[in-house]
């Protein structure tokens, strides 16, 4: 089972989230989650699920380690965990929404003592083959609470029975296990080349619950590589800064 945890979710576009633990509670976090901790708050690395877990989640290309937090002190103490990027952190308790989710391979940012991550391979060899981001999926397990992280806004979508979906696979953050994932090509020559959504959807038929986020990691760091090394004109990349600092020593 479990512990009961408390929370309280922090800040706008980079969020946190604050954990309250009673003495021998405990919260699980990917390594290099924690923001800071107080006092009597113990820290303890292993690998989830032993050596053959660890060696799962380094092939996933997640850390072979998690790291929990332990309340060792006799009241309440709190421990804080920061988002990786911009975005939102999502709430879920298992207990409500039938004891599993899935979710992205770098969405885990943190989840109570007793909540089972595992790695969650898709069905489908073609969702294996081309799925991109959407290959690899984390399987949480449990009547506790967990929480995943999204890029920029999140969007939350019921889909009914029957209902699809085709999404950009970079932009699933979450989904029910009721739902059908797999993976359909886009179509089309110029669609292909040209259309800029890459080869592949991700097909999500319903029923059960999806999360989206609308900023994929990997869709900015695309941009900032194109921009800082391989896009656009030497001015584009120098910044508004940089060009106007130029006009004025009259360089430009």
């Amino acid at each position: 089972m479990a512990h009961d945890i408390d929370y309280r979710i922090f800040g706008d576009d980079m969020q946190a989230v604050e954990i309250e633990l009673d003495p021998n509670e405990a919260v699980r976090a990917e390594v290099g989650a924690m923001l800071f901790m107080e006092d009597d708050i113990q820290m303890q690395t292993n690998a989830e699920g032993g050596i053959f877990g660890g060696l799962k989640r380094i092939v996933s290309g997640e850390n072979f380690f998690i790291t929990s937090f332990l309340n060792t002190g006799v009241g309440k103490r709190t421990v804080t965990f920061a988002a990786p990027y911009a975005g939102k952190i999502i709430p879920l308790n298992l207990a409500e929404v039938g004891g599993s989710f899935l979710c992205q391979r770098d969405g885990f940012l943190c989840a109570a003592q007793g909540i089972d991550i595992n790695v969650e391979f898709t069905k489908r060899i073609g969702a294996g083959l081309f799925g991109g981001e959407g290959f690899i999926l984390q399987r949480l397990s449990g009547d506790g609470k967990a929480f995943i992280h999204a890029g920029g806004s999140v969007i939350k979508r019921e889909l009914k029975s029957g209902e699809r979906l085709r999404v950009d696979t970079g932009c699933l953050v979450a989904l029910h296990p009721t739902v059908d994932y797999d993976i359909q090509f886009v179509g089309g020559f110029r669609n292909v080349l040209f259309g800029g959504e890459g080869m592949f959807y991700a097909v999500l038929t319903g029923p059960g619950t999806i999360y989206l986020q609308t900023l994929p990691f990997s869709r900015l760091a695309d941009r900032i590589v194109a921009a800082s090394r391989f896009g656009g004109r030497k001015e584009e990349s120098r910044g508004i800064g940089g060009l106007l600092g130029g006009i004025i020593s009259g360089k430009e």
